[in-house]
Parts: C-alpha cells; sequence; structure tokens
C-alpha cells in the first residue's frame, strides 16, 4: 500500500463526489511535473489524504489505476487546462475530524521529503502541488490526528477494481475522426464506467428508486441512450442516473420513466408480480431533475418509455 497527499482547494468537491483524481499529463507548456507523473503509479488500495481549505478533509481507496481520460466537468476550474489527462478512480469518506497539519507540522517535519513534499515546513500548502507521495510515518501521523474515523475506513476492505470491460465496438473503433482517448471512452461509457459515471456522479448522488448511496453497487445509466447519443451527449453527465440494477434494467427497457418533478412512470406491461417483488408500488416520486437532464428525459419518455 503507498500513501498520497491529493491538495484538492478547486476541485475538491467535484473529485470527491465523483470518485475520482483527475490531472493534466503536463504543464501547460508541455514541461513535464511531478505531481501529475504520480497519478500513473497509483495502485489499487492505495490511501489518498484530500487536503483542501488547510484541512485534511477526507481520506480515499483507489480503486483503479490510471488511465488516460478527457477533463471531466469541473465547471470554472481548471479551464486553463489542457482536455486530456490522468483519471484514477478514488472512492472518498468525508471526515468529520479534519484535521490541520499547520497544527502539528513539527510532527511531520521529520516525515517531510526533501523533494516533491506536499507541505511547506511551516505548514503552509504549496499551490504547485497536485499528487504528492508520502511515507508510512508520514501518514500515520496525519492518521493519528484523525482518530478512530481514520482507522476505520483503512480497516475495510480496498474497492474492487472498476471493471472495465472493453467492448470491441466496431463503429466506435473502426472511425478515423476521433483519438484514441476518445474512442475508449466511449466504449467505456457504454458500460456506465470512466469519465461518464464520474460526470453523472456529480449530478447524481444516489439511486433514486431504492436511495442505496455506494456506487460499486450502482450503474450510471443513460437517460438517452448511448446508440441514440452523439459523442458529447455520450459523456455528458446529465445524461445519466445512478441506479441499482433492477432500477436500470426497468428504465433501460422502457418499462419505467420519470417525469421532471420526479412522479414516477409505470409502463402497462410492467406486470403487477414484478411490481409487488421489487417494493415498486410505493414509488410515487423521486425528486425533481435538473432542467439538463429534463430535455433527456423528453427524450426518453417519446422515445423509450413503453406506456
Amino acid at each position: 500500500m503507498n500513501y498520497w497527499w491529493v491538495n484538492q482547494n478547486q476541485t475538491y468537491t467535484a473529485e470527491v463526489q465523483g470518485g475520482f483524481l483527475w490531472s493534466p499529463k503536463t504543464n501547460k507548456n508541455g514541461a513535464r511535473n511531478q505531481f501529475y507523473d504520480n497519478m500513473a503509479l497509483v495502485k489499487p488500495g492505495d490511501v489518498v489524504f484530500s487536503f483542501s481549505d488547510t484541512r485534511i478533509r477526507a481520506i480515499g481507496r483507489a480503486a483503479g489505476p490510471a488511465e488516460t481520460a478527457s477533463k471531466p466537468n469541473f465547471g470554472s476550474a481548471g479551464s486553463n487546462w489542457q482536455n486530456e489527462g490522468w483519471y484514477v478512480p478514488v472512492e472518498f469518506t468525508e471526515l468529520k475530524t479534519q484535521p490541520r497539519p499547520k497544527d502539528f507540522i513539527l510532527e511531520l517535519i521529520p516525515h517531510l521529503a526533501e523533494k516533491y513534499a506536499p507541505l511547506q515546513r511551516t505548514g503552509d500548502g504549496l499551490q504547485s502541488v497536485y499528487l504528492a507521495s508520502v511515507s508510512e510515518r508520514f501518514a500515520e501521523v496525519l492518521i493519528a490526528k484523525i482518530g478512530a474515523e481514520a482507522t476505520e475506513i483503512l480497516e475495510d476492505d480496498a474497492p474492487l477494481e472498476e471493471k472495465v470491460e472493453v467492448d470491441e465496438e466496431a463503429a466506435v473503433q473502426g472511425r478515423t475522426d476521433i483519438g484514441v482517448t476518445t474512442k475508449r471512452q466511449l466504449v467505456l461509457s457504454r458500460r456506465g464506467q470512466g469519465i461518464f459515471k464520474a460526470n453523472v456522479r456529480l449530478n447524481e448522488k444516489r439511486c433514486r428508486v431504492t436511495g442505496v448511496s455506494d456506487p460499486e453497487l450502482l450503474i450510471a445509466s443513460h437517460i438517452k441512450p448511448w446508440s441514440h447519443s452523439s459523442d458529447i451527449e455520450k459523456l455528458d453527465g446529465c445524461n445519466g442516473l445512478l441506479l441499482s440494477p433492477h432500477a436500470d434494467r426497468l428504465f433501460d427497457r422502457g418499462l419505467m420513466s420519470f417525469a421532471d418533478n420526479g412522479d414516477v412512470l409505470f409502463s402497462s406491461h410492467l406486470g403487477n408480480e414484478v411490481r409487488g417483488a421489487w417494493d415498486l408500488d410505493h414509488l410515487t416520486n423521486v425528486g425533481a431533475f435538473k432542467p439538463e437532464q429534463c430535455e433527456y428525459l423528453k427524450y426518453h419518455r417519446s422515445k423509450i418509455f413503453r406506456s
């Protein structure tokens, strides 16, 4: 197991909620950057300490290795970054106890690396740092300051590595108008993985049908089907919902849909036996959707839903 420190002042909300790390591969001028190179060294099960607004605010466990991916929907953050970079799936847990390293910097100084350290010797952060390697001794100090929360998180089994099923979609793989990276992300999006799932998680926190929030148990399901979507729509987080497997199957087959205000629509083709077995009869409203999502839901209701 390796330990990492990530500075997330600009991207904390997006990356922690979305369950990932993302960085460019090089500086703006094309120069190599060790803090970006470190992304390629992360392995499944590695521990990531999230530093934002002067505090350790979350702990993550890497769920897979780095892969090349386009920039997620960060909004205004990272507007000057290159569009292609490193993506690492990381499942974060936000902390109730959020220690400030500056308050115990004297305990950390003996374990600060001479080169590529994540902090100044004053305890202040370094704006130039994104992902920095830290020693086990350094990590032990942080864990001690966080307390039982950290111990509980780290005693859990490491998240399973994201299952990457590269479905050889001839129509995508044979295209000459897009690069290898885009091809890969479009294929992964068909399986509800990669940047598409990260983008969906910026809008959806749980399955609206079951309330389950564990992303490992949920599918990032396209509202407007993958096969009907443009390249942009295939990766658009607003064109997706996080659904439990059985809800995904109903939605995908047009046996269930949603009104813009969240009212649940059941197809007349959905048998009472299924509704009863899956405890769907009580389900009437799942909460209103964003305007951007409503545009996709309109398509689903008119083209996919079997009224």
